[in-house]
Protein backbone atom coordinates (compact mmCIF):
# COMPACT_ATOMS: atom_id res chain seq x y z
CA UNK A 1 0.00 0.00 0.00
CA UNK A 2 1.22 3.73 -0.94
CA UNK A 3 -0.49 6.63 1.24
CA UNK A 4 -0.71 10.09 -0.35
CA UNK A 5 -2.03 12.87 1.01
CA UNK A 6 -4.89 14.56 -1.01
CA UNK A 7 -5.35 18.19 -0.65
CA UNK A 8 -6.02 19.19 3.20
CA UNK A 9 -8.64 16.59 3.81
CA UNK A 10 -7.99 13.31 1.88
CA UNK A 11 -6.04 9.92 1.98
CA UNK A 12 -5.35 8.11 -1.01
CA UNK A 13 -4.36 4.57 -0.54
CA UNK A 14 -2.69 3.15 -3.98
CA UNK A 15 -3.35 -0.43 -4.06
CA UNK A 16 -2.00 -2.97 -6.51
CA UNK A 17 -5.52 -4.25 -8.10
CA UNK A 18 -9.42 -3.99 -7.95
CA UNK A 19 -9.27 -7.07 -5.63
CA UNK A 20 -6.95 -5.63 -3.25
CA UNK A 21 -8.78 -2.57 -3.17
CA UNK A 22 -12.35 -4.37 -2.87
CA UNK A 23 -11.10 -6.23 0.36
CA UNK A 24 -9.67 -2.86 1.86
CA UNK A 25 -13.13 -1.00 1.27
CA UNK A 26 -14.77 -4.01 2.66
CA UNK A 27 -13.01 -3.93 6.27
CA UNK A 28 -12.94 -0.46 6.37
CA UNK A 29 -16.24 -0.07 5.58
CA UNK A 30 -16.98 -1.78 8.49
CA UNK A 31 -15.39 -0.15 10.57
CA UNK A 32 -14.22 3.21 9.28
CA UNK A 33 -10.77 4.24 11.49
CA UNK A 34 -11.49 7.86 13.48
CA UNK A 35 -11.96 10.87 11.57
CA UNK A 36 -12.95 9.18 8.04
CA UNK A 37 -16.30 10.45 6.71
CA UNK A 38 -16.59 8.70 3.80
CA UNK A 39 -14.74 6.06 1.36
CA UNK A 40 -14.55 6.34 -2.40
CA UNK A 41 -12.73 3.09 -3.87
CA UNK A 42 -11.89 2.92 -7.80
CA UNK A 43 -10.07 0.45 -10.02
CA UNK A 44 -6.63 0.48 -8.02
CA UNK A 45 -6.97 3.12 -5.54
CA UNK A 46 -8.96 3.92 -2.31
CA UNK A 47 -9.61 7.56 -1.32
CA UNK A 48 -10.39 8.88 2.60
CA UNK A 49 -12.35 11.58 3.22
CA UNK A 50 -11.09 13.31 6.66
CA UNK A 51 -12.93 15.37 8.81
CA UNK A 52 -11.52 18.84 9.97
CA UNK A 53 -10.35 17.36 13.06
CA UNK A 54 -8.74 14.27 11.75
CA UNK A 55 -5.32 12.78 12.12
CA UNK A 56 -3.76 12.10 8.90
CA UNK A 57 -0.81 10.60 10.50
CA UNK A 58 -3.33 8.33 12.99
CA UNK A 59 -5.79 6.82 10.24
CA UNK A 60 -2.98 5.81 7.81
CA UNK A 61 -1.94 3.85 11.04
CA UNK A 62 -5.01 2.27 11.49
CA UNK A 63 -5.80 1.52 7.86
CA UNK A 64 -2.04 -0.07 8.11
CA UNK A 65 -2.91 -2.55 11.19
CA UNK A 66 -6.63 -3.82 9.53
CA UNK A 67 -6.27 -7.17 7.93
CA UNK A 68 -8.34 -7.29 4.59
CA UNK A 69 -9.65 -10.66 3.63
CA UNK A 70 -9.04 -12.22 0.38
CA UNK A 71 -11.76 -12.05 -1.99
CA UNK A 72 -14.05 -9.90 0.85
CA UNK A 73 -16.40 -7.29 -0.85
CA UNK A 74 -18.48 -4.95 0.69
CA UNK A 75 -22.41 -6.51 1.13
CA UNK A 76 -24.97 -3.47 0.79
CA UNK A 77 -28.14 -3.94 -0.59
CA UNK A 78 -29.66 -5.65 -3.22
CA UNK A 79 -30.68 -3.88 -5.98
CA UNK A 80 -32.85 -5.44 -8.98
CA UNK A 81 -32.52 -4.47 -12.41
CA UNK A 82 -35.34 -5.47 -15.17
CA UNK A 83 -33.65 -5.38 -18.64
CA UNK A 84 -35.41 -6.32 -22.12
CA UNK A 85 -32.26 -7.94 -23.81
CA UNK A 86 -32.32 -6.50 -27.12
CA UNK A 87 -28.78 -4.48 -27.03
CA UNK A 88 -27.49 -3.37 -30.37
CA UNK A 89 -24.46 -5.81 -29.41
CA UNK A 90 -25.79 -8.57 -28.12
CA UNK A 91 -24.71 -11.10 -31.75
CA UNK A 92 -21.56 -9.31 -31.54
CA UNK A 93 -21.37 -10.31 -27.29
CA UNK A 94 -22.56 -14.07 -28.46
CA UNK A 95 -19.99 -14.53 -30.93
CA UNK A 96 -17.43 -13.28 -28.94
CA UNK A 97 -18.24 -15.62 -26.40
CA UNK A 98 -18.70 -18.65 -28.30
CA UNK A 99 -22.43 -18.60 -26.66
CA UNK A 100 -25.87 -18.17 -28.09
CA UNK A 101 -27.87 -14.92 -27.15
CA UNK A 102 -29.87 -16.60 -24.84
CA UNK A 103 -26.62 -18.01 -22.90
CA UNK A 104 -25.73 -14.82 -22.77
CA UNK A 105 -28.86 -13.18 -21.00
CA UNK A 106 -28.69 -16.62 -19.14
CA UNK A 107 -25.21 -16.17 -17.66
CA UNK A 108 -25.74 -12.07 -17.07
CA UNK A 109 -28.51 -12.91 -15.40
CA UNK A 110 -27.67 -15.60 -13.00
CA UNK A 111 -24.84 -13.70 -11.76
CA UNK A 112 -24.99 -11.37 -8.36
CA UNK A 113 -23.34 -8.45 -9.42
CA UNK A 114 -21.21 -5.54 -7.04
CA UNK A 115 -20.84 -2.68 -7.51
CA UNK A 116 -16.71 -1.88 -7.07
CA UNK A 117 -17.02 1.31 -7.72
CA UNK A 118 -18.37 4.54 -9.77
CA UNK A 119 -17.02 6.59 -12.12
CA UNK A 120 -17.09 8.09 -16.02
CA UNK A 121 -20.53 9.85 -15.20
CA UNK A 122 -22.47 10.80 -12.31
CA UNK A 123 -24.67 7.33 -11.32
CA UNK A 124 -22.39 4.97 -13.71
CA UNK A 125 -21.23 1.61 -11.39
CA UNK A 126 -18.48 -0.44 -12.53
CA UNK A 127 -20.51 -4.17 -11.82
CA UNK A 128 -17.76 -7.27 -10.80
CA UNK A 129 -18.87 -10.17 -10.19
CA UNK A 130 -20.06 -11.91 -14.03
CA UNK A 131 -19.35 -15.05 -15.02
CA UNK A 132 -15.51 -14.99 -16.82
CA UNK A 133 -17.04 -16.33 -20.39
CA UNK A 134 -19.01 -12.67 -20.49
CA UNK A 135 -15.61 -10.91 -20.58
CA UNK A 136 -15.33 -9.26 -23.60
CA UNK A 137 -13.27 -6.32 -25.18
CA UNK A 138 -15.03 -2.99 -25.77
CA UNK A 139 -16.26 -1.73 -28.95
CA UNK A 140 -12.86 -0.97 -31.41
CA UNK A 141 -15.15 2.18 -31.83
CA UNK A 142 -17.26 4.38 -29.61
CA UNK A 143 -20.74 5.41 -30.01
CA UNK A 144 -21.44 8.84 -29.76
CA UNK A 145 -24.69 8.81 -28.14
CA UNK A 146 -25.93 6.15 -26.36
CA UNK A 147 -29.23 5.85 -25.05
CA UNK A 148 -29.64 6.00 -20.64
CA UNK A 149 -30.20 2.51 -19.41
CA UNK A 150 -28.44 1.14 -21.44
CA UNK A 151 -26.89 -1.64 -20.12
CA UNK A 152 -23.32 -3.06 -21.32
CA UNK A 153 -20.39 -5.16 -21.03
CA UNK A 154 -16.72 -4.41 -21.09
CA UNK A 155 -13.89 -6.02 -20.13
CA UNK A 156 -14.72 -8.20 -16.63
CA UNK A 157 -16.87 -5.35 -15.83
CA UNK A 158 -21.49 -4.29 -16.34
CA UNK A 159 -22.78 -1.63 -16.33
CA UNK A 160 -25.95 0.95 -17.00
CA UNK A 161 -25.67 4.15 -18.61
CA UNK A 162 -27.31 6.72 -16.16
CA UNK A 163 -28.33 8.92 -19.22
CA UNK A 164 -27.09 9.57 -22.54
CA UNK A 165 -23.31 9.87 -23.60
CA UNK A 166 -20.98 8.43 -25.65
CA UNK A 167 -19.96 5.17 -24.86
CA UNK A 168 -17.48 1.98 -26.13
CA UNK A 169 -19.40 -0.67 -24.27
CA UNK A 170 -21.06 -3.62 -25.54
CA UNK A 171 -24.91 -3.11 -25.22
CA UNK A 172 -26.60 -6.39 -25.10
CA UNK A 173 -29.60 -4.62 -23.31
CA UNK A 174 -31.97 -1.63 -21.63
CA UNK A 175 -33.62 -1.21 -18.49
CA UNK A 176 -36.42 1.26 -17.59
CA UNK A 177 -35.01 1.87 -14.10
CA UNK A 178 -33.58 5.60 -13.02
CA UNK A 179 -30.30 4.73 -11.60
CA UNK A 180 -29.73 8.60 -11.13
CA UNK A 181 -32.01 11.07 -9.84
CA UNK A 182 -30.54 14.42 -8.61
CA UNK A 183 -34.16 15.01 -6.56
CA UNK A 184 -33.42 11.53 -4.94
CA UNK A 185 -31.74 10.55 -1.88
CA UNK A 186 -29.44 9.25 -2.82
CA UNK A 187 -29.39 9.84 -6.51
CA UNK A 188 -27.30 7.08 -7.42
CA UNK A 189 -28.97 3.81 -6.99
CA UNK A 190 -25.34 2.09 -7.89
CA UNK A 191 -23.29 2.61 -5.26
CA UNK A 192 -20.37 0.90 -4.25
CA UNK A 193 -21.22 -2.26 -2.48
CA UNK A 194 -24.93 -2.32 -3.73
CA UNK A 195 -25.42 -5.80 -5.37
CA UNK A 196 -27.49 -6.13 -8.57
CA UNK A 197 -29.67 -8.78 -9.97
CA UNK A 198 -30.03 -8.52 -13.35
CA UNK A 199 -33.92 -10.09 -14.29
CA UNK A 200 -35.41 -10.34 -18.08
CA UNK A 201 -38.70 -8.91 -18.52
CA UNK A 202 -40.00 -8.72 -21.91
Amino acid sequence: MRFLRCADSGLLIELADLEAVQALYAVLAEDPPEGVTDLVPAARTLLLHLGPRANAGAVEAAVRAVEPRDGARASGDLLRVPVVYDGADLAEVAALTGLTEREVVHRHTGAEWTVAFGGFAPGFGYLVGGPPELVVPRRTESRTKVPPGSVGLAGAFSGIYPRESPGGWQLIGRTDLEIWRVDREPPALLRPGVRVQFREVP
